[in-house]
């Protein structure tokens, strides 16, 4: 398999892309896999671009790549690495379904770059493996496929599966993969290569760390937005979040007004609102579950916070008005208390 000391050279992969796939994670795959080659001097890989039916792909920055061929073109390769991007959630199609199953079946190493874990796993293929996503579709993977052991790392490789989380993650997931197949001298010579200045390996963070991300260093304001992105689904009280950080909640509320200029409630509900719009993108949870799943316990207050922050309404947000909004004015049909 891709990472295991090779047998016969080159080794040949297929990139399928799918619509709006990621262009900064399939660039930094293949560019990674042609150093590899110019690099070594050598022709470790063999690699070819996929789509179904072999037709032209739009990338989700809007450039459209156009394919070495299709499916049916492409069954005699060692490594298939499904490539996706935004709005993979919505992605449907039965014959790509088949062609990687029938690859798996053959022993095919399968991959998924970005959000094409969302395919592997509706396939059946992530099954007992280890899988992981980018972190902006990982709530929703969680939701849609709970059997499958996700985990937010920059990249996963479990037996012949491997995932990794998008972006320049691809670069690393590679660079692993050639570097327990040709070794880590010819690895750190591709990294260099691409000015990249270190490997980084699967436990890396996916996202900058919070202090990076707030542009804060208050080791007791973190650990709280810390407990805070750790308990969305059932939000902790403002008397537990001071308390579990030393502080008193006067304390508390001074340093969210001094370093965030807005109070730990407001900063708590925004938290869970993003979650919440999120989940409304990238899944078919109900709105209530969506609700429940970030900490209301009432469709209509949700709604309303939904309304008040983003300018449209939950239902709006999926495209689908209804004159049955609670947000709009409807009666409330679904509630689970009040908050």
């Amino acid at each position: 398999m891709l990472g295991n000391p090779a047998h016969e050279l080159p080794h040949r992969i297929g990139f399928l892309v799918v619509p709006k796939f990621s262009m900064i994670a399939f660039a930094g795959a293949v560019e990674t896999l042609r150093l590899a080659n110019r690099t070594s001097g050598q022709n470790l890989y063999q690699y070819r671009v996929l789509s179904p039916g072999g037709t032209p792909v739009c990338a989700s920055n809007g450039i459209e790549l156009t394919p070495d061929g299709g499916l049916d073109e492409a069954s005699s390769l060692d490594t298939v690495l499904v490539c996706s991007g935004v709005d993979v959630q919505r992605y449907r199609n039965k014959a790509v379904d088949s062609y990687l199953r029938r690859m798996a079946r053959k022993g095919a190493d399968i991959g998924a770059i970005c959000t094409g874990s969302y395919i592997l796993a509706r396939a059946g293929l992530l099954d007992g493996y280890r899988c992981t996503i980018h972190w902006e579709n990982l709530a929703g993977f969680i939701e849609e496929f709970p059997r499958v052991e996700i985990a937010n790392e920059l990249f996963e490789i479990d037996r012949n599966r491997f995932t990794c989380s998008g972006g320049t993650a691809a670069i690393d997931l590679m660079l692993n993969l050639i570097g327990r197949q040709h070794g880590h001298t010819l690895a750190a010579a591709i990294a260099d290569q691409c000015m990249h200045d270190r490997i980084r390996d699967q436990h890396d963070r996916q996202r900058m760390s919070l202090p990076a991300r707030l542009g804060v260093r208050h080791p007791k304001l973190l650990a709280v937005i810390e407990s805070m992105e750790q308990n969305l689904e059932e939000p902790l009280t403002r008397t537990e979040l001071a308390q579990s950080a030393g502080l008193s909640t006067r304390q508390l509320e001074r340093l969210f007004r001094k370093y965030l200029v807005r109070s730990p409630a407001r900063y708590y509900l925004e938290l869970r609102l993003d979650r919440a719009r999120l989940l409304l993108l990238q899944t078919n949870m109900s709105i209530i579950d969506v609700a429940l799943a970030c900490g209301f316990v009432s469709a209509s207050h949700f709604s309303k916070c939904y309304r008040d922050f983003f300018g449209r309404t939950p239902r709006k947000e999926r495209g689908v008005p209804s004159e049955f909004d609670p947000a709009d004015g409807a009666p409330d049909t679904v509630t689970a208390g009040a908050k």
